[in-house]
């Protein structure tokens, strides 16, 4: 009989990004653990709180399943000698099965006739396993950051209180951190922090409202959009930009009330980025807008009034709304001061200052930097045949972190380019003051990219100086640890590159950010090959991510310079090799390769002698290739990689016809290199395009 499985981990208050990804990890775990432990289950729910992760599994098995294994024993032929008679191997063997060498069965198998037996193993019951199983299910549960406390080497995200562990009416025993399980859980920390004994796992959900706490996540975050929804409604607005700090609060309460709280109107003098930013990231509040008229476009305005969740019923609503009021006025109140002095100088006096604020240890200041970043910005300007905007594009890169010496920044370090923008406007040109938020766009996967070509350019130079500097100075991601933001700073250059269509030479940029670098950059040859190997290796995992990987290796291995190219290259790829006679092309063309690769290394610049080629299947070919150079080469030109590749494919049928009446290797050496030149040159006809050796047979 089935019964229902509950296991709780209780703890001090875990930071809200942890609880989510911890669950589907304990999900994930436990699938596979009980999956290799040969328990079958049924449906399995999550719970999560700041103080509890949480599954409720149906349906678990009382006993897992049998196993029965084949055990494959020796060869017949060495089992027995000539006269039929067990060998020292088939009894060595038969012992250990615990069976007599002539009472074992025989298997006939590809390679010959075998002893085997088969081996049954019984299975356990479940309530012997699951102590070994959940004990082993805590350890894998992994976060961003974990802790050790005590005396103990057990690392978790914060130090564990409890255990609830529950399989049908009988609690699962077992100790972890010092800490016992049993069939207790606790409910809420100030409203109800007792233990809570369950009668069963069904119990759970119930047993802890009871107890002031909303287990389940999602009831939770409805009950919280639901409440803060309606008083905004009470404040004549609604919710701005509600989706994160919704996810957010949802993991930083376990019974939620809404307050409503306002601020006094002179604060919406504030840029809007300035009090979401007050409100919501240091705060945890809601911010309330007024609502939009029908039909109209453009920023929300924001109300002089905020929405925060309690984590607990509130005796006098009034005595907590002014302390929610007290706490974000005081910040409003320090950002007008900054904003208020920070206005009274320009940013251009701020560049200077630059001079005194280090980038990196090794790569100078951050003066130093932006200097880099104008010259650079300077050359993608030229490389994109941009000139008319360089001006416009200097002046941005010469301004775009100066705003890091401000206040405002100082104070509130998200605020980068934002207030940049904010000092700039009524100053500078509007392309240059968009320019100084745009460059730091996009910020995050999914994020836009900018909307002008001054701050993508910008945006370009920085973080290709930047990704250039650190891997100089051997600085580079190590595991899952990126401190400088690389790998991040990568995506970003080619999402703006795709987006906005920027054809240049990576090869190229890299090089002149080397040349800027100097001699920090210690191994010039060194550091091109990893920063290209860094967005080779970027390229290859957002683009497997939608297309076989294979073809995406084919494409990079020809060239991705030109990184627009590259793509147009893959999606050109993607559709010609769904096409039913593309694995003869690609075995064709694999055969030309490889001959390429044995034999032409001294004749690949060669020019083909057509009065070398006697025989007509090659004479054919030569002239079949004439003609798709041409046409190959118009397409190529044209950016139409569809059309040059089906040009390419016509010189299948020539191709196979040469390799079947033609002996390449002829004994004549001028005969034999002017075949292999052929070929050379049909070879560089379609690797400029894709490297068909990579593409792997279905």
């Amino acid at each position: 009989m089935a019964k229902q499985l509950l296991f709780e981990i209780g703890s001090e208050e875990l930071p809200s990004s942890f609880v989510r990804p911890a669950l589907a990890d304990l999900r994930e775990q436990f699938e596979a653990r009980a999956r290799e432990a040969r328990i079958g289950h049924g449906a399995l729910r999550l719970f999560g709180t700041p103080r509890r992760l949480a599954l409720l599994i149906d349906a678990v098995e009382e006993r897992q399943q049998d196993l029965s294994t084949e055990v494959l024993g020796p060869p017949v032929k060495v089992a027995f000698d000539a006269e039929g008679k067990p060998t020292a191997v088939a009894q060595k063997w038969a012992a250990a099965q615990g069976l007599e060498p002539m009472a074992a069965p025989r298997k006939v198998t590809p390679k010959g006739e075998y002893l085997f037996t088969t081996k049954h193993e019984a299975g356990r019951a479940t309530a012997e396993l699951l102590p070994e199983l959940l004990r082993g299910l805590l350890e894998s549960v992994r976060f961003k950051k974990s802790m050790r406390w005590g005396w103990g080497d057990v690392a978790y995200a914060r130090p564990i209180q409890w255990l609830c562990a529950l399989y049908g009416e009988s609690a699962v025993i077992f100790e972890y951190a010092e800490v016992t399980s049993g069939g207790t859980t606790r409910g809420h920390r100030f409203l109800a922090n007792r233990p809570i004994a369950l009668a069963s796992p069904a119990d759970y959900e119930r047993a802890l409202e009871e107890a002031h706490v909303i287990a389940d996540p999602e009831r939770r975050k409805a009950l919280i959009l639901e409440q803060a929804s309606a008083r905004a409604h009470e404040a004549g607005g609604e919710l701005f930009e509600k989706d994160a700090l919704l996810e957010t609060v949802t993991f930083l309460v376990e019974e939620p009330h809404a307050v409503l709280g306002r601020f006094e109107e002179q604060y919406l003098e504030l840029p809007s980025e300035v009090l979401v930013s007050e409100a919501q990231g240091h705060q945890r509040y809601f911010n309330v807008a007024a609502p939009a008229p029908e039909g109209a476009t453009g920023a929300a305005r924001l109300m002089p009034a905020f929405v925060a969740i309690s984590n607990m019923p509130v005796k006098d609503v009034a005595v907590s709304r002014k302390g929610y009021e007290r706490v974000l006025r005081a910040r409003l109140s320090d950002a007008r001061f900054f904003l208020t002095e920070d206005r009274k100088r320009s940013l251009e006096s701020r560049v200077e200052e630059l001079k005194r604020v280090v980038f990196q240890e090794k790569l100078g200041t951050l003066h130093q930097k932006v200097e880099r970043i104008r010259a650079l910005s300077s050359w993608l300007t030229r490389a994109t045949e941009r000139e008319m905007l360089a001006a416009s594009v200097d002046r941005a890169a010469l301004l775009c972190k100066a705003d890091l010496t401000t206040g405002m920044v100082g104070e509130f370090p998200e605020l980068q380019g934002v207030m940049g923008r904010e000092y700039a406007e009524g100053v500078e040109r509007p392309e240059v003051a968009k320019a100084l938020f745009e460059h730091y766009l996009p910020r995050f996967a999914g994020d836009r990219v900018p909307e002008g070509d001054e701050g993508a350019l910008v945006g370009i130079a920085d973080r290709l100086d930047t990704l250039v500097g650190i891997l100089a100075i051997g600085k580079g991601p190590t595991g899952a640890a990126d401190p400088y933001g690389l790998r991040r700073a990568c995506l970003a250059i080619v999402a703006i590159c795709l987006r906005k269509g920027y054809r240049f030479s990576l090869l190229a940029a890299v090089d002149r950010a080397i040349d800027l670098l100097g001699e920090r950059v210690a191994n010039r040859d060194k550091t091109r090959a990893e920063v290209l190997a860094f967005f080779r290796e970027r390229l290859r995992n957002l683009w497997s991510e939608r297309l076989r990987k294979d073809v995406v290796e084919a494409v990079l291995s020809a060239s991705f310079e030109d990184m627009v190219d590259a793509r147009e290259r893959l999606d050109a790829m993607a559709q010609i090799v769904e096409l039913s006679d593309f694995e003869p092309l690609a075995a064709a063309f694999k055969r030309v390769v490889n001959i390429i690769e044995k034999q032409a290394k001294d004749v690949a610049e060669v020019e083909v002698n057509a009065g070398l080629l006697a025989d007509e299947a090659e004479r054919f070919l030569f002239a079949e290739l004439g003609k798709a150079r041409a046409l190959v080469e118009e397409a190529v030109k044209a950016r139409d990689h569809h059309r040059a590749l089906r040009e390419v494919a016509k010189l299948k049928a020539p191709v196979d016809r040469f390799f079947d009446t033609v002996r390449v290797l002829a004994d004549e050496k001028q005969v034999r290199e002017n075949r292999v030149a052929l070929l050379a040159a049909i070879g560089k006809l379609f690797t400029g395009i894709a490297d068909f050796s990579k593409i792997q047979a279905s």
